[in-house]
């Protein structure tokens, strides 16, 4: 068979897991990806009788899980820290607020993520880093290559002991390549990987609609980290589509806006090319699930998500094992 399409729960954490995983069943998904929000994997609770109840459960609904993701607390590992993260952060993470300490519980939550997800029987955890620099992307006072440079630092500072228990967990941690995170482009997803001395478990849960609108060659970034892709999101994007009053950077306006340059669309229906996508990832043998991160504020959210499992199933398709002209040899 193709990949296994899977769905991501983050965007239906307000739902309780048997709500939700009667309804990715419903809507034609082979799995989930677990978002570690919500009660649909509680990193705290996650011992060996919570992980068999939750896998319990999954076999209840025919659902596979391959990957857990984490992405709240993970952003606030090289985070600047402020009042927002109070809204994503447990209150045993964010406690007082004071930053230094909000990262340092984050960077040993995320630690305990891979532990739990060892419990679960996965080996991939997706997620954010943040980061310290992501205020200078466009800065005056001119911010320098120094600047910069010293965010990179910080995240390898921060990182590389988390990647280090994954590494000896057997876990892999996927960075979804996104703004406001240390890797946004291609560009800076190699220097990410340059400051952790290219660690074996960091790589990337490839994204292309974080990528398109910023003009980004999202198919180049499959073929050009062939070796780092732990895990895909199938999430659409628009661009293009505004009025000429909102920019790429968005205006300071909410998603949904009509007004604006780009926004994010119910797979299928905006401008990522999927068909060129599923060729790479048949080309570099990526035979991980296809994980459905469905995000579009004009649609309801089960039509979307059911119309967004169909149209990746049709779409995708196993490689050959043969030439296509193998009929025409003579030995």
């Amino acid at each position: 068979m193709a990949r296994p399409v899977t769905l991501f729960t983050g965007q239906w954490a307000d739902l309780p897991s048997e709500t939700m995983f009667e309804k990715a069943k419903s809507f034609g998904y082979d799995g989930v990806e677990l978002a570690c929000w919500g009660d649909h994997f509680e990193v705290e609770k996650a011992d060996d009788d919570y992980c068999a109840a939750k896998r319990e459960m999954l076999d209840k609904h025919d659902l596979k899980v391959f990957a857990i993701s984490n992405h709240l607390v993970g952003q606030a590992v090289c985070d600047n820290i402020d009042s927002r993260h109070a809204a994503i952060l447990s209150p045993e993470i964010y406690g007082d607020g004071d930053p230094e300490g909000v990262r340092q519980r984050a960077a040993e939550a995320m630690i305990e993520t891979a532990r739990a997800a060892k419990r679960l029987g996965v080996d991939v955890v997706n997620g954010f880093t943040g980061s310290s620099v992501w205020h200078m992307l466009y800065a005056f006072p001119p911010t320098t290559q120094e600047d910069y440079e010293k965010g990179f630092e910080d995240f390898a500072k921060r990182w590389i002991p988390i990647l280090d228990e994954y590494q000896s967990l057997g876990i892999k941690f996927g960075l979804e390549v996104h703004p406001t995170e240390i890797a946004f482009d291609i560009t800076s997803a190699e220097r990410a990987l340059e400051a952790v001395n290219n660690h074996p478990a960091f790589g990337f849960n490839y994204d292309p609609s974080h990528l398109g609108y910023q003009g980004v060659d999202y198919v180049k970034f499959i073929r050009k980290f062939a070796d780092r892709i732990f895990h895909v999101h199938m999430k659409d994007a628009w661009w293009g589509h505004g009025n000429g009053e909102v920019g790429v950077f968005g205006g300071h306006t909410d998603f949904g806006d009509a007004r604006r340059y780009w926004d994010f669309r119910s797979v299928g229906r905006g401008d990522i090319n999927f068909e060129e996508i599923i060729v790479a990832l048949n080309d570099i043998n990526y035979q991980g699930p296809l994980s459905i991160e469905w995000e579009d504020g004009r649609m309801d959210r089960e039509h979307g998500a059911t119309e967004s499992c169909e149209f990746t199933k049709k779409l995708d398709f196993k490689s050959s094992n043969v030439a296509f002209d193998a009929a025409f040899s003579d030995d």
